[in-house]
């Protein structure tokens, strides 16, 4: 097996990340939302601070210039989404935050065409109509009562907060690719975010009750501070730099199901109908958009094509 692969890198990115909805709801009942994430942004930094030093210093008159665009990033990316899941998993389970997550690139496709005046195909109107349906199913728990009384869990309320606030950051990149260089760049955001993060997590520590240190929440840090965050960005980056962000993009709905996989295996969630159903039809919504049912079909004509021009 070439490790090297961009499939193989897409595949360990997702399960990266589905691993971090799992810790950050086993973190829930001992750590507050913004200590945890303050402290995996203070993990990745030190371990990725040596690796991305000399672009950092090369490059300190241009983080002066663009320091707008890698504050809103850092907002957006390392702050926004990060915290608002921990949040989310303090009141949903890790299956539904990471189900929720699911329409991101939909909704990435949505900012693109309101703010970067990208192009929009009927596939893309179709895919985020069908997101919509599924994620309203997962949130009602497939009950047409809790939607029209609205009596909706807020850790997806959150979780939605959180998918925007990441749609918007990847439009940002989107904007500024070619611009940034991507390893300076990423440890300026993480900075600026521990920056922002460090007051709200000194709040945390002198009002909510006391936090126990234990080799297993040391393990748990260490995961999502080098894994989830370093290990997931480099092979992700990677991989859409060999394939493409369309290629990419699909692989993003492995992130719910090795989240489901380890959810059930290590903390005890289970998996209802709603969130079976619902969460397939929003991966169908997102497979539609970014394409990949499209392609499916052109493929599977050429294949039936040159089987009858074969037997000709």
């Amino acid at each position: 097996m070439n490790w090297r692969s961009p499939y193989i890198l897409l595949v360990i990115a997702a399960l990266l990340w589905g691993g971090n909805f799992v810790i950050g709801r086993g973190f829930a009942a001992t750590m507050p939302p913004f200590t945890l994430a303050f402290i995996r942004w203070v993990v990745a930094f030190l371990f990725f601070l040596p690796f991305a030093k000399n672009e950092l210093v090369a490059n300190i008159p241009l983080w002066k210039r663009e320091w707008k665009t890698l504050f809103w990033m850092s907002l957006t990316g390392i702050v926004g989404f990060n915290t608002l899941l921990y949040i989310a998993v303090h009141y949903t389970t890790s299956i539904n935050a990471a189900l929720i997550n699911a329409p991101t690139p939909a909704l990435i496709g949505l900012l693109s065409f309101l703010f970067l005046k990208e192009k929009v195909y009927t596939r893309h109107i179709i895919g985020i109509v069908f997101s919509i349906i599924g994620v309203t199913w997962i949130v009602s728990r497939g009950s047409l009562e809790a939607l029209l009384s609205f009596s909706i869990n807020k850790g997806e309320l959150w979780m939605l907060v959180a998918i925007t606030s990441w749609s918007i950051y990847s439009v940002i990149v989107k904007k500024n690719t070619g611009r940034l260089p991507a390893a300076g760049s990423f440890l300026v955001t993480i900075i600026i975010g521990m920056i922002i993060l460090a007051p709200f997590a000194v709040y945390e520590w002198i009002v909510d009750k006391p936090m126990t240190i234990t080799f297993t929440s040391i393990l748990g840090f260490l995961y999502i501070g080098i894994f989830a965050s370093i290990g997931a960005f480099l092979s992700w980056n990677k991989a859409v730099a060999d394939l493409g962000p369309g290629k990419a993009a699909p692989f993003l709905n492995l992130i719910p199901v090795f989240a489901s996989i380890f959810a059930i295996s290590f903390i005890g969630e289970t998996l209802t109908s709603a969130q079976l159903i619902g969460g397939a039809i929003t991966i169908f919504g997102v497979l539609i958009t970014t394409g990949v049912i499209e392609k499916r079909k052109h493929l599977v004509h050429r294949r039936t094509n040159w089987r009858g021009q074969r037997q000709r």
